[in-house]
C-alpha cells in the first residue's frame, strides 16, 4: 500500500511534466503563427501603399512575373525589394540578437550594446570618408569591420576561460573607443561627406535593391537552419555550462556555432541597411514575453525582429507627415524600452 501511494504521486509529476511541455510548444507553435500571420499582411500592406495604391490582384500578378502597367516597376523594382530586404534584416538582426543574449544569459548583451554594430559603422564612415568609396565597396568594408570587431572582442574575452560578463564589459568598451572613431572621422569631413555617411549610420531601406538583398538571402539560407535546427542546444545554455554539458550539449561548439552565425548574419545585415538601432536588442525580450518561459526563442525573435523592421518602415514613410529612415522610428522605440529594461534587471537580475 505504502508503495502504491509513494508511486502515485511520481506519476501525477510526470504527467504534470508532460501536460507543461505540451502547452509551451502550443504556445510557442500559436504565437510563430501568429506573428508569421502578422508578417505576411505587413509585407502585402508595404507593396499596396504608396503614392499610388495597388490592389492585392496586381501585387500578385507581378509577384507571378506577369507584366501590369505601372505596378512592375513601381512594386516589382522598388517596393518588393524593399519589404523582401526588410523582412530578411529583421530576421537577421533578430535571431542575431537573442542568440547573444542567451548565450550571455543578459538580456543587454545585444550587438547594439556590445560594439559589433559600432564596428560596420566605423569601417564604412572610414570609408566612406577616408577613402570616398560608396555603393557596394562600402558594404563590404562595413562586414569586413563587423566580422574583426567580433573577433577581437571574443579573442579579448577568453583570455583564461570564456565569460560572459567579460565579453560584455569589453564589447561595451571597445563600442565606446569605436563610437569615438566615428565622431572623429565625421568631424574631419566634408559636408557632402557627412550626409552619406548619416544616412548609411541611420539604418534605413531607402537605398534597397536587388543587388542589396542577394547577399544577405544566401546568408540567412545557410546560417538561419544551421542555427534552427541547433536551438535546444542553445536553449540548454541557458542553465549555465556545467548542465548544459550534464545534458549532453558540446558547449564550446555549441558557443562557436552561434557567435559565428549570429556575426555573420548580423554583419549582412548591417552591410545591406546600415545599424538598425535596437532591434536585436528588443526582438528577444519581447519574443520572450510572448512565448513565455522554456520556449525556443530563434524563430520568434527573428519573426519580431522582422515586424519592427517592416512596421518601422512603413511608419516612417507614411504615418508621420513626413519620411524619416526605419532607425530612426526603431531608435525612439528602443531608447526607452532600453530604461525599463535597465530598471527591471537591477530589481530582479532578470534574464530572457
Amino acid at each position: 500500500m505504502t508503495l502504491l501511494t509513494q508511486q502515485a504521486p511520481a506519476a501525477d509529476r510526470v504527467v504534470a511534466v508532460i501536460a507543461g511541455r505540451r502547452a509551451r510548444h502550443r504556445r510557442h507553435a500559436s504565437v510563430s503563427i501568429a506573428l508569421g500571420i502578422l508578417l505576411l499582411a505587413l509585407f502585402v500592406t508595404a507593396l499596396m501603399v504608396g503614392n499610388t495604391l495597388y490592389g492585392l490582384d496586381e501585387i500578385i500578378r507581378v509577384i507571378l512575373g506577369q507584366t501590369v502597367p505601372g505596378a512592375s516597376f513601381t512594386v516589382g523594382e522598388l517596393r518588393l525589394p524593399r519589404a523582401v530586404l526588410g523582412i530578411l534584416s529583421g530576421l537577421a538582426f533578430g535571431i542575431a540578437g537573442v542568440s547573444f543574449q542567451t548565450l550571455l544569459r543578459n538580456p543587454l548583451a545585444s550587438p547594439d550594446i556590445i560594439g559589433i554594430s559600432n564596428g560596420a559603422g566605423a569601417a564604412a564612415v572610414f570609408g566612406i570618408v577616408v577613402l570616398s568609396l560608396n555603393g557596394p565597396v562600402v558594404s563590404l568594408l562595413a562586414l569586413a569591420g563587423a566580422l574583426v570587431t567580433a573577433a577581437v572582442i571574443y579573442l579579448l574575452s577568453n583570455r583564461g576561460g570564456f565569460a560572459g560578463t567579460r565579453l560584455i564589459l569589453i564589447g561595451i568598451g571597445v563600442a565606446a573607443m569605436l563610437q569615438s572613431v566615428i565622431s572623429y572621422v565625421l568631424s574631419r569631413a566634408a559636408n557632402w561627406d557627412i550626409q552619406t555617411a548619416m544616412q548609411w549610420l541611420t539604418g534605413s531601406l531607402n537605398n534597397a535593391s536587388w543587388e542589396r538583398v542577394l547577399p544577405l538571402a544566401l546568408a540567412a539560407a545557410v546560417t538561419v537552419p544551421l542555427m534552427l535546427l541547433q536551438g535546444r542546444a542553445l536553449g540548454a545554455m541557458r542553465l549555465g555550462d556545467d548542465s548544459a554539458s550534464g545534458l549532453g550539449v558540446r558547449v564550446n561548439a555549441t558557443r562557436v556555432l552561434f557567435i559565428l552565425g549570429a556575426v555573420v548574419l548580423l554583419a549582412f545585415a548591417t552591410a545591406a541597411t546600415g545599424p538598425i538601432a535596437f532591434v536585436a536588442f528588443m526582438a528577444g525580450p519581447i519574443a520572450a514575453r510572448l512565448t513565455g518561459p522554456g520556449a525556443n526563442l530563434l524563430l520568434p525573435a527573428g519573426l519580431v525582429g522582422a515586424l519592427l523592421v517592416l512596421g518601422g518602415d512603413l511608419i516612417g514613410q507614411f504615418a508621420l507627415g513626413a519620411r524619416y529612415p526605419v532607425g530612426v522610428i526603431t531608435g525612439v522605440l528602443g531608447a526607452p524600452y532600453l530604461i525599463h529594461l535597465l530598471i527591471r534587471t537591477n530589481r530582479s537580475g532578470g534574464s530572457l
